[in-house]
């Protein structure tokens, strides 16, 4: 299989979340996700539940050769090594959470995965840190930039960079 251009968003809002998301990306490098950038690491106001801390939110844009059905295998085996237990609440604390947001212009819907995130075009913890390292980037279903979809999104949820950014 020939190398695919992925994203991916990690969040944590729970523990270590700095040393978890970055703990994250260095557990894709080892399972097959060449890491070829990174965004700013973002303070992001949780969505769904209220009450909770705030997540700290990075995308990454790599490539791999792994299929999205193996890619999704890795995410989830990666959020278990952190201690992520199967959710009690949707939309609730998480100590890494690992979501694959594109890969390549697929447009996937079966069971188990939606690529496109299905989501993804709702969220501004999402769309900002991912416009910040693919400023072009256009959804493969429409053609639309998430940059112009960002510029017209109103959710309302607070997202700005971590005062702690590491690359």
């Amino acid at each position: 299989m020939s190398e695919t251009t992925v994203f991916l968003c990690l969040g944590s809002n729970v523990g270590d979340r700095h040393g978890q998301i970055a703990g994250g990306v260095v557990e894709l490098e080892r399972s097959g996700v060449t890491v070829e950038s990174r965004s700013s690491v973002y303070e992001t106001e949780p969505v769904g539940v209220e009450g909770q801390p705030w997540f700290l939110n990075q995308v990454i844009r790599g490539t791999t050769r792994l299929t999205p059905i193996g890619l999704l295998e890795v995410c989830k085996r990666i959020e278990r090594l952190f201690g992520r237990e199967p959710a009690r609440v949707r939309f609730g604390p998480r100590t890494l959470d690992i979501d694959i947001l594109l890969y390549g212009d697929r447009v996937i819907t079966d069971d188990r995965l939606t690529i496109p995130h299905p989501r993804m075009h709702e969220r501004r913890f999402v769309l900002v840190p991912l416009v910040e390292i693919a400023p072009r980037l256009a959804d493969p279903r429409d053609g639309r930039e998430y940059a112009q979809i960002l510029e017209r999104l109103d959710e309302g949820k607070k997202v700005a960079k971590s005062s702690r950014n590491e690359s």
